[in-house]
């Protein structure tokens, strides 16, 4: 049996010296027992100290070079008969340069050198040998292998690795390789592990063209049954869209150093993606292969889930930006409407029902109304209409809706109302609401051209969880649901993400505006609420609201309209400051003011009206205000006005609610808000209230 110190190579009478080095600690003690004070004891345990270290730091050495020893009789045993065979000249050698074995091919080419150092053979072969041999193991060292090329064109190459207890040298001609010696697994466990195959990194190891050489299992994963079987190779272009060209030309930009080298997110083919999964994304970062400098290493990482974040922030992004377009557009037009309308009334007042204009001046009349309320219908979309917020019992007024849905489902559909019986009120702007139930029951009828049931249900539901679906979290708490349920054909997967978006519509040219649902969302979304929408081809579709439960006072029908005094009994001394920027309403306005006997003092801007407040000596009674203008805005000057004429009470007007109303905003004392576009009589009897001290609730 070959004894542990045999394979190390230390021989056992160097063990057997170990006692004597001893010997001198031990009579060094003795003497100072017997003179603790002498000198002679001192210097024998000094001695045999430093004896004893020096011998343990020499068989510390023999031990590492004795198992670097075994390491590389271990290794050169699993490679012996795989070098043998190899048809190229190959040496292999210990850490220190040492030739431990050496083929036959190598033999016939050249002499046997085995237990020479591997200078021998550079010798040979080059003139200044011992400089090329230390390039070529420093090259080695930092890459793994190196090349050196002969005068007679044959190339001598050396693998090695600085932990390694071998080196390969090889010779051979340009262009071939020995392969099979570089794939070669080492025999310790931990050396012989793939570290490409272990990886957790989906990897590809690419060739200059692009040709897929090898997968890892990660990369097997991601792809699935995308790439072909061990041994066949596929283009990375027939798995992947390019970048905007083609993957081949992406590989070459790469290979030729001209790509910037950042990672590019690829599309999985259309063919290749038909699993039923849809669009999948991988992101791709190429670098040159350590291991064949002609070669690629791709790494990849599936994308998917980042580029749905990056559309839905896209999606997000362009919604706001129409809802910025629409909020813009809608108080320019509605500018233009109460111009038309007032001026439309201005006429109506000269011309009695059987004038000949009176019918036409009608029909403007009421198409300018249907414009208002289309404009209505983006600011509901850019939410930025102004609610009307009351307590509201839904079982009242669903039963106050009802006779107009069953108008609008027509005979062949069928309407279901059903409540809950402990149905908790909500805060809303009724006549808003009833918009989006009339919304979502049109397009329910829509879908059930042979005729069908729509069911509409109300229940108050109490979530105990935190409610996350169609990317969006409903807090705990307790709601009132409104479920709107068709049988119609459904919606498709694809256009259910798009309901919700504005001008988006399946029903054929003429037939739909496109603005419905996202009215609806407008609306429920502004009220403080959520609407979500279930569906399935062929079997029907479900729309559910949620609202939150209003804590307050219990369900009030909203107040009734207070009677105003007639015109004639206005204050006819009342001074008015009116404030707009837009030449058409100032004038309307005016004219109308005027003919209800009050004094008009007109500016068109917040900065001339300071300059009117400042010069007007009589008493101002009442500022009527536009709230959006070009410089200051209508709240910023009326504010600087109150201080020198506190007490005045104020109207502003607008197309749309802004900030400047929201909370953490100062109230304005004695205001009330008027929205655009408004008529001739609207505008008089707001004035009429205000004057009369019956102004409500101030406005924020």
């Amino acid at each position: 049996m070959t004894r542990w110190d045999d394979q190390i190579g230390i021989p056992r009478s160097a063990l057997s010296a170990l006692p004597l080095l001893m010997l001198p600690m031990a009579l060094g003690g003795l003497f100072l027992l017997l003179a603790p004070g002498g000198s002679a004891g001192r210097a024998a345990i000094v001695f045999a100290t430093v004896a004893v270290a020096w011998y343990l730091l020499g068989g510390a050495l023999s031990v590492s070079h004795g198992m670097r020893q075994i390491a590389g009789r271990r290794a050169l045993k699993a490679i012996r008969a795989e070098v043998a065979a190899a048809p190229e000249p190959i040496w292999i050698c210990d850490a220190d340069g040492a030739v431990l074995f050496q083929n036959g091919a190598s033999r016939t080419d050249f002499s046997d050198i085995v237990g020479q150092n591997i200078l021998a053979l550079v010798s040979r072969l080059r003139a200044d040998a011992e400089t090329d041999l230390q390039d070529l193991s420093r090259r080695a060292l930092r890459s793994g292998n190196a090349e050196l090329e002969l005068s007679c064109g044959d190339v001598i190459a050396v693998s090695r690795a600085a932990d390694a207890p071998l080196q390969i040298w090889s010779c051979h001609r340009p262009g071939d390789r020995p392969d099979a010696l570089a794939l070669a697994p080492l025999p310790d466990e931990d050396e012989a592990r793939d570290d490409f195959e272990a990886l957790p990194v989906a990897l590809l190891r690419l060739s200059g063209d692009g040709r897929i050489r090898r997968a890892n299992a990660a990369a097997r994963r991601l792809f699935g049954s995308r790439l072909p079987g061990e041994g066949r190779q596929s283009h990375l272009g027939s798995l992947l869209d390019g970048p905007g060209r083609s993957v081949g030309d992406w590989i070459d930009d790469v290979c030729a150093g001209r790509a910037t080298g950042r990672p590019e997110v690829l599309r999985l083919r259309a063919s290749r993606a038909g699993d039923g999964d849809g669009d999948r994304h991988v992101q791709v970062a190429l670098s040159a292969d350590p291991t064949d400098p002609s070669g690629l290493i791709a790494v990849l990482h599936d994308a998917s889930a980042l580029k749905t974040l990056e559309e839905q922030f896209v999606q997000s992004q362009k919604m706001q930006a129409i809802g910025q377009l629409a909020g813009g557009v809608a108080h320019d037009f509605n500018n233009l409407l109460t111009a038309i309308s007032g001026h439309c009334d201005l006429l109506m007042l000269r011309h009695d029902k059987g004038h000949p204009d009176y019918a036409d001046l009608d029909q403007i009349s009421q198409n300018a109304n249907r414009a208002a309320a289309l404009v209505g219908q983006l600011l509901a979309f850019s939410r930025k209409q102004t609610l009307k917020l009351e307590t509201l019992d839904l079982r009242e007024t669903l039963a106050d809706l009802t006779h107009l849905l069953n108008r609008l489902v027509g005979e062949r559909v069928g309407l279901t109302i059903r409540h809950d019986r402990e149905l908790r009120p909500i805060r809303a702007d009724k006549r808003q609401l009833e918009q989006v139930i009339m919304n979502l029951v049109v397009n329910a009828r829509d879908a059930m051209p042979d005729g069908g049931d729509i069911v509409i249900d109300t229940a108050t539901v109490q979530l105990s969880d935190l409610l996350e679906r169609d990317r969006v979290s409903v807090p705990r708490g307790t709601y009132v649901r409104i479920r709107v349920r068709d049988e119609g054909c459904g919606i498709s997967a694809d256009h259910q993400a798009k309901i919700f978006e504005p001008f988006f519509t399946t029903k054929r040219t003429g037939e739909g505006t496109g603005l419905g649902l996202s009215t609806a969302y407008g609306i429920v979304k502004q009220t403080g609420g959520y609407i979500f929408c279930d569906s399935d081809v062929g079997k029907g579709t479900c729309f559910s609201l949620y609202f939150p439960v209003h804590a307050g006072m219990p369900a009030t029908a909203a107040p009734a309209p207070v009677a105003l005094a007639a015109p004639e009994a206005a204050r006819r001394d009342a001074t008015v400051l009116l404030v707009e920027d837009e030449a058409p309403v100032r004038a309307f306005a005016a004219r109308a003011l005027r003919l209800k006997g009050y004094e008009v003092l007109e500016a068109d801007s917040a900065e001339q009206a300071l300059s009117v407040v400042a010069d007007q000596k009589d008493r101002i009674d009442i500022f009527v205000t536009d709230v959006v203008m070009p410089g200051m805005d209508g709240p910023t000057w009326v504010r600087l006005a109150l201080k020198d004429r506190p007490g005045t009470r104020v109207i502003f007007m607008s197309g749309y609610t802004e900030d400047i109303f929201a909370e953490g905003h100062a109230p304005i004392p004695n205001s009330l808000f008027l929205a655009k576009p408004f008529t001739l009589s609207e505008l008089a009897r707001s004035v009429e209230c205000q004057l009369s001290g019956d102004a409500g609730p101030t406005r924020h």
